[in-house]
């Protein structure tokens, strides 16, 4: 079993702000990243993939139609927005990095099956780099 991870990268801004929290909650939660006017990363992510070689082409997975459906699903709808207000899933959930790799993860598994037909390769997880220091993983068995 061979495990394909493939790396990608996106610049997005964001403002973490809950609404459900006062502005003084917001500020002591989240510091300068509650900033009224936001701010950006430099995103990097990988994109992890398992299963066996196949015999035929000795490959676990076909790198081309995986970068095809990242640039389809994360891509191209995040790279350069403003997440708070460019993308549907963040007009009631906080930006978090967190939220943002399942939202990433929702998107990818839910269109993995079209793009990789059979029983081989498996969605297996997802990282995301904020920063040099902040690093975030979710196995897709984690996403709804």
């Amino acid at each position: 079993m061979f495990r394909v991870t493939r790396r990608y990268a996106f610049a997005a801004s964001h403002r973490l702000h809950s609404a459900q929290l006062s502005d003084q909650q917001n500020r002591r939660i989240y510091g300068k990243c509650n900033n009224p006017y936001g701010h950006g990363h430099n995103y990097a992510i990988e994109v992890s993939a398992r299963g066996p070689a196949d015999d035929s082409t000795g490959l676990a997975a076909r790198i081309p139609v995986l970068d095809d459906l990242v640039k389809r699903e994360v891509l191209t709808p995040f790279d350069h927005c403003n997440l708070n207000l460019d993308i549907g899933a963040f007009c009631d959930n906080v930006p978090t990095t967190e939220n943002l790799a399942f939202e990433i993860g929702r998107r990818l598994k839910r269109n993995w099956s079209a793009a990789f037909p059979g029983e081989w390769p498996k969605f297996e997880k997802i990282r995301i780099a904020e920063t040099e220091r902040n690093i975030f993983e979710l196995r897709a068995d984690e996403i709804e």
